[in-house]
C-alpha cells in the first residue's frame, strides 16, 4: 500500500495523471471513498491524461461512460446504485476490459474482491483541510505487482 497526501485539486489530479500513464489496455482501477471525496474528480483527471477531451461526468444513473481514444476505450462506471453482487456482474467489466479498455469504477470496493486484478485508489477528506485528500493505493494481483515500482516512482512526491 502507498499513502499518499493532496494538498489541492491540483495534487490529486496530478495523482490521477501519473497512475493513467501507467494504465494499459485490460487494467481496472477501482475508486473508492465517501461521497464528495473526490472520485469524479480523479476520474476526470485520469481521463484527460488518457487524452479524453470531452466532458466526463459520473455515470451514477447511466452507470457506464465510455469514451474512445485512439485505440484505447476509458470505460467508467459507478455501481453506488446497485445492490447485489448479480447486478454488478451484468455489467459485465471483464467484457469491457476484453476490447482495448481500461475500466475506471467507483464504488467498486464494495466489490472489489470479485473483480481480479486492480488498482484500488481510496480517497479520503482531511478533517482539517477541505481542499486536502489523503490517498491509498493498493495494488491487487499479477499485474500491479509487476508495476508497482513504477507506481511508487511515479506517486512518490506525493508519499506522506
Amino acid at each position: 500500500m502507498l499513502h499518499l497526501r493532496a494538498s489541492s485539486l491540483a495534487d490529486t489530479n496530478a495523482i490521477a495523471a501519473a497512475l493513467a500513464e501507467l494504465t494499459r489496455a485490460g487494467d481496472l482501477v477501482v475508486l473508492a471513498g465517501e461521497m464528495g471525496a473526490g472520485k469524479t474528480a480523479f476520474a476526470k483527471a485520469f481521463g484527460a491524461a488518457l487524452g479524453v477531451t470531452e466532458p466526463i461526468t459520473s455515470p451514477t444513473f447511466t452507470l457506464v461512460h465510455s469514451y474512445t481514444v485512439g485505440k484505447l476505450t476509458l470505460h467508467h462506471a459507478d455501481i453506488y446504485r446497485l445492490s447485489t453482487h448479480n447486478e454488478v456482474a451484468d455489467l459485465a467489466l471483464g467484457e469491457l476490459l476484453e476490447y482495448d479498455g481500461i475500466v475506471l469504477v467507483e464504488w467498486g470496493d464494495v466489490v472489489a474482491g470479485s473483480l481480479g486484478d486492480h488498482l484500488l485508489v481510496r480517497l479520503e477528506h482531511d478533517a482539517d483541510d477541505e481542499d486536502a485528500r489523503d490517498i491509498v493505493l493498493g495494488g491487487v494481483g499479477r499485474a500491479w505487482a509487476a508495476r508497482w515500482e513504477g507506481v511508487a516512482a511515479a506517486t512518490a512526491r506525493f508519499a506522506s
